[in-house]
């Protein structure tokens, strides 16, 4: 079965996290071009999740 859209946003704030607690050269005004892609993809699902949830609320 295939992840569900909140699974994989949960997911990608967890690596984000987990990145930002151990990366010595990111910081919340500057990231590692890692902590940027992790960021990314953590923004990008989150704004899909809280548009499908605006969506469903009507």
């Amino acid at each position: 079965m295939a992840e569900g859209l909140y699974d994989r946003y949960m997911k990608a704030a967890a690596a984000n996290r987990t990145h930002g607690e151990t990366c010595n050269g990111c910081s919340p005004d500057a990231r590692c071009d890692t902590g940027r892609r992790l960021y990314e993809s953590f923004a990008r699902l989150q704004d899909s999740y809280l548009a499908q949830q605006k969506q469903k609320r009507g």
